[in-house]
């Protein structure tokens, strides 16, 4: 396995290791962090998840030794492990972080655009480079273009070149750019300070987003109105609205 989980306070911690290789998201590989995202949402100390990795590459993108010599039956199948994997980050309770260092290329672009939130050493630097080998970036497109829009999405994808952390940020690839020294720093602080918050809530307010974010805004409405509303009735929403009418801290209970 080329990935190491572990756990930090109430932040789970996926880390890519094969640095060596510029850390490939292998079938195995992209398998073993759907397990863990998995595992994660069934932990109920968990609060949120950091994607990140060791070496200089956060990620170089589908390990291609398994895409040469082989059928369209294995060629769909490690395709479909990569959608389960994009699937997995929307799906879990828990917000998704990514911590980018290094190059984040094609599927490492996808993973990077997919989470939801990232945050950006300086060195880091975003591709879909496979038009430049014959093999489009397709489904890295998908996250790509619902994070930055159709324009931006479309050069990086027909030209194969890389933009730099401050575009990425610009762009809305990623939240913030900071020093590469200050990086895992201030994506633990921003962990954390998400962790503070209800557990119960932070999943409602994930699922809804994704449930709204590409509907009409009428549509939307009417389903955030019933979301809120139900939201409203959870014992943590009725203990939040309560602590600060009395001015106290709130206690959650997750429920």
């Amino acid at each position: 396995m080329s990935i190491t989980v572990t756990t930090d306070a109430s932040i789970g911690v996926i880390t890519l290791d094969d640095a060596r290789r510029r850390n490939p998201l292998s079938t195995d590989t992209m398998r073993a962090i759907t397990d863990a995202l998995r595992q994660f949402d069934a932990d109920r100390d968990v609060r949120v998840i950091i994607i990140r990795a060791l070496g200089p590459a956060f990620s170089a993108g589908h390990d291609l030794g398994e895409l040469v010599d082989r059928t369209l039956d294995d060629e769909r199948a490690a395709f479909a492990v990569c959608t389960e994997l994009m699937s997995a980050i929307h799906t879990v309770r828990q917000p998704v972080i990514a911590e980018v260092a290094g190059m984040a290329f094609a599927a490492g672009c996808q993973l990077v655009a997919t989470c939801d939130l990232a945050v950006a050493g300086m060195s880091a630097r975003f591709s879909t480079p496979g038009v430049r080998i014959g093999l489009f970036c397709s489904t890295p497109m998908v996250a790509l273009t619902r994070a930055i829009g159709r324009k931006r999405a479309m050069k990086m994808l027909l030209t194969g070149d890389a933009v730099d952390a401050a575009t990425a940020a610009d762009w809305g690839l990623v939240n913030d750019v900071v020093d590469d020294s200050e990086l895992p720093a201030v994506v633990r602080d921003l962990a954390l300070r998400i962790a503070g918050s209800s557990a119960s809530t932070l999943a409602i307010g994930k699922a809804a987003f994704y449930q709204q974010v590409d509907l009409g805004e009428d549509e939307a409405y009417l389903l955030m109105q019933e979301t809120m509303a139900t939201n409203a009735m959870t014992c943590d929403a009725q203990e939040g609205m309560s602590a600060f009418l009395e001015k106290r801290t709130p206690v959650w209970t997750d429920s």
